[in-house]
């Protein structure tokens, strides 16, 4: 008697870690702050209807993401974009409407996500985001993600304006960190996991800060292009770069995973 093994091969559905993968999400978390106050702000939806708006929009986005079961750019990140919005009107409506403190927000959202991993880990066993090959694990890594967004949100706001530092200031602070993370991980090689965490959570507040820099008026510390010039520049790369990876990069990876479906016997 002989078995028979067929290799199942399941597909990541989130992309590989790469320059474009970092570059893009840059660019997404940047928009993400701006679009949040363009919206709240400058259209006059305030954060109450905004972000019950950008929740339902968010919805959507999922649902399509999830009914992808692999990696395809313009799904993925256009959940990534709006997530960023939901992750940014999160921490403001605890700030602004609900009057809790920056200090108090950023140690929350730190817990909410300690314990996103702690549980996501205690199911699945890993952390890696090479291995989305499940409904359940790309919950627990959307779910990640939306922590991740507010809690930069929460770190950035706490460094620029309560310690006021400015928003040039903090984006080169954070910048900075990130570099001295990517150091630790291609010098002294710094588990990749951590690493890859770290520099998601922290590229929020670097992308937020900038996108200050360039949208808030003079008078604030910043250049004073608006928050639709903003929006719109960094919505432009994200759609070309997003095109770029449609068209030209490989499929993201996959993993075979052998499954028995069943026996012959040999005579």
């Amino acid at each position: 008697m002989t078995h028979t093994y067929t290799a199942t091969v399941q597909q990541n559905r989130v992309p590989e870690v790469t320059i474009d993968f970092w570059l893009i999400k840059l660019m997404a978390v940047t928009m993400g702050e701006t679009a949040a106050d363009y919206l709240a702000v400058n259209l006059g939806l305030g954060l109450t209807v905004t972000s019950l708006l950008m929740t339902a929009v968010l919805i959507v986005a999922l649902v399509f993401q999830f009914a992808q079961k692999r990696y395809v750019p313009p799904f993925y990140w256009a959940a990534v974009v709006l997530i960023s919005i939901v992750g940014t009107l999160v921490s403001d409506n605890l700030v602004d409407n609900l009057g809790v403190a920056l200090q108090t927000t950023a140690i929350a959202f730190t817990i909410a996500l300690a314990v996103t991993f702690a549980v996501w880990f205690a199911v699945e066993r890993t952390l890696s985001i090479h291995s989305i090959f499940t409904t359940r694990r790309e919950a627990f890594y959307w779910l990640a993600i939306l922590f991740t967004f507010a809690l930069g949100t929460a770190v950035g706001d706490l460094v620029a304006e309560v310690f006021a530092l400015g928003y040039l200031t903090t984006g080169i602070l954070f910048g900075g960190i990130i570099a001295a993370i990517a150091i630790a991980y291609y010098v002294f090689k710094l588990d990749a996991i951590l690493a890859f965490w770290l520099a998601y959570i922290l590229t929020r507040p670097l992308g937020a800060s900038f996108g200050d820099l360039l949208s808030q008026p003079q008078e604030y510390g910043g250049l004073g292009f608006g928050t639709i010039i903003t929006s719109l520049l960094f919505l432009a790369v994200i759609v070309c770069l997003v095109i770029y990876m449609t068209i030209v990069q490989r499929p993201a990876a996959q993993e075979p995973m052998e499954a028995e479906l069943g026996e012959s016997q040999e005579t």
